[in-house]
């Protein structure tokens, strides 16, 4: 399937998902909001695929929102204020979605950022498992210098990520946020020399996570998404449901046979969501 602001290629398990308009900066035009839900949600309801590497093209990740999607749209100047309003607040959470996608797919995805990462960039690899970058690589709550403020997932996102004193001088300054600074609050995993070493690490590290147990990964994630939104009671809680259902030895007997035989696991693929119905 062909889209207008990503490619797609699935190799060794890992769905490489890429920004591909690098001519207009990869910003997010009206395409890019419905493209980037239904792709990720195809390989994550079908199992296609046990990890997902986000990156980009050309000199910058992303320079965000397209400024036509602010000025596109229906005429609705005639219409009644409150409903205008309303039918706002439902285009602001659709949008939201578009990134939610990334933080509720039952595989990780990680992000790898080259360049700027501007606006929407952040709120969209907030929503990821965890970012890596290039050295020259530098972030931006553009928003604020739009006179705006950030509404599809920078800051209940960011504020888990980082302390709160930075996000906030980051939220009110709009300043850029350089890759080494990034990494020494923990908001990139790692720095890399170039675009091209980037890309290997992190694809490295996605089949790496390929060949665990999806099904163990998948818990893993459910578990810290469901921790970072509730009391530790709870998350324990939550975790000991999840194992009087999920934990089955199947995956267990498959990696201590693999590890005695000194081989690679092999492990079943999740079940495509149509098929668990």
């Amino acid at each position: 399937m062909s889209h207008e602001c990503f490619t797609v290629e699935i190799r060794d398990q890992v769905a490489h998902v890429t920004l591909s308009r690098p001519a207009e900066l990869n910003s997010m035009n009206r395409a890019f909001w419905t493209e980037l839900p239904e792709i990720v949600q195809r390989l994550d309801n079908t199992a296609a695929a046990r990890a997902i590497v986000l990156s980009s093209t050309g000199k910058h990740f992303t320079a965000g929102m397209d400024l036509s999607v602010f000025t596109s749209g229906p005429d609705l100047s005639d219409k009644e204020t409150g409903r205008v309003r309303a039918n706002l607040m439902q285009t602001v959470l659709r949008l939201q979605q578009t990134f939610s996608c990334l933080d509720r797919a039952r595989i990780p995805v990680l992000a790898a950022v080259q360049g700027g990462c501007i606006g929407g960039g952040v709120d969209m690899i907030s929503a990821c498992d965890m970012r890596f970058a290039t050295r020259d690589a530098f972030f931006c709550i553009q928003e604020i210098n739009l006179g705006m403020t950030a509404d599809v997932g920078t800051f209940p996102r960011l504020a888990y990520l980082m302390p709160q004193g930075i996000v906030r001088e980051l939220a009110y300054t709009g300043r850029r946020f350089q890759a080494e600074e990034a990494r020494a609050c923990g908001f990139v995993n790692a720095l890399f020399d170039t675009h091209a070493q980037l890309l290997d690490a992190v694809t490295g590290i996605a089949v790496d996570i390929a060949k665990r147990s999806p099904l163990a990964v998948w818990g893993s994630k459910e578990m810290l998404n469901y921790g970072r939104d509730h009391s530790i009671d709870d998350a324990l809680r939550h975790i000991a449901v999840w194992q009087t259902g999920m934990f089955q030895p199947t995956d267990m007997r498959e990696a201590f046979a693999a590890k005695s035989e000194k081989r690679d696991p092999e492990f079943d693929d999740l079940l495509p969501v149509e098929d668990a119905i």
